[in-house]
């Protein structure tokens, strides 16, 4: 892979005990693998209540946590979720999470399913039929959505998405 990673992939898995927070870095699109990984682990009692339409409140301190240990001045981070929760500019956690950056880069949001009111392109990817419902802070959404359609990966989800999803998954809790 050429040049720095500028890009990065961010999502959270919750346990009994904790949850961890997963970062991936990439440089370009179209890479099929991470520059880097990074991880942040959070105990139980470190962790906030699910409160729905509010999950900002729950993860939005765990992707700071991980995203502190980026040397890198990033230009977009993807989150698993939503950036806009409606029409008139509710903001959900990447909205949230661009605001935390102090609105550097871009923050694009992929949810894989649609939130009830909130403006989102759907994106197919692969087969599936069922599309992925992109959402952006800090860039155009359209452009958001074309360069989510043109991450690497056959299936409906990127590689890289679905990279930081298992590595959340499979780490261990410190």
């Amino acid at each position: 892979m050429s040049g720095s990673a500028r890009l990065a992939c961010v999502d959270v898995d919750y346990r009994v005990r904790g949850a961890v927070a997963g970062c991936v870095l990439f440089a370009g699109w179209t890479d099929a693998a991470p520059a880097r990984e990074l991880v942040a682990t959070a105990r139980a009692e470190e962790v906030a209540a699910y409160v729905p339409g509010q999950l900002y409140l729950r993860e939005l301190p765990l992707l700071e946590r991980v995203l502190a240990q980026v040397t890198e001045s990033l230009d977009v981070v993807i989150v698993d979720g939503n950036v806009w929760l409606d029409g008139a500019g509710a903001p959900g956690l990447g909205a949230r999470l661009w605001d935390a950056r102090e609105r550097q880069g871009a923050v694009i949001g992929v949810a894989k399913t649609a939130y009830a009111g909130a403006p989102s392109i759907p994106v197919l990817r692969g087969a599936s039929a069922n599309p992925l419902h992109v959402t952006a802070a800090g860039m155009d959404p359209a452009v958001a959505a074309a360069h989510i359609r043109e991450m690497d990966g056959p299936y409906r989800l990127p590689t890289l998405l679905t990279r930081v999803d298992r590595l959340c998954r499979s780490s261990a809790l410190l």
